[in-house]
Order: structure tokens, then C-alpha cells, then sequence
């Protein structure tokens, strides 16, 4: 007999497995980066210009992106 705490387990690896695979799906930025921030017009840190396309700051990116959400 399998334990529902195994079951419930499993299914939640799956969930978050397709949410990950989801995530990575999607559009990511490309081309070259800015070099401050759209939004605030502070530095972005040359780690994430590294990544290319990034138009914000971190701070900046996790609002808009809860804004888009909504």
C-alpha cells in the first residue's frame, strides 16, 4: 500500500517540475543589455548586463513583474 505522504510528495514534484519547465519555456531577453535601469536610472550590475537584454534592476524586475501578473 502506497503512504498518501509519498503520493502527495510525488505529485508536488511534478507540479513543480512543470512549473519550472514552464518558466523556461518562455521568452528570454536577448541582445545587448542597458547599462542603468529603465525604471529607477540606477546601475544595473555588469553580472546581470552579463545575461544580455536585462532593461531593469532586480528590485525594479520583480515589480513589473507582479504588476504583469495582475
Amino acid at each position: 500500500m502506497v503512504c498518501p505522504f509519498d503520493r502527495a510528495q510525488a505529485l508536488e514534484q511534478r507540479q513543480r517540475d512543470q512549473a519550472i519547465a514552464v518558466a523556461l519555456a518562455g521568452p528570454r531577453p536577448s541582445g545587448p543589455s542597458l547599462t542603468h535601469c529603465l525604471d529607477c536610472d540606477k546601475e544595473i550590475p555588469a553580472a546581470r548586463r552579463a545575461l544580455g537584454g536585462m532593461t531593469r534592476c532586480v528590485l525594479c524586475q520583480s515589480i513589473f513583474e507582479r504588476e504583469v501578473r495582475r
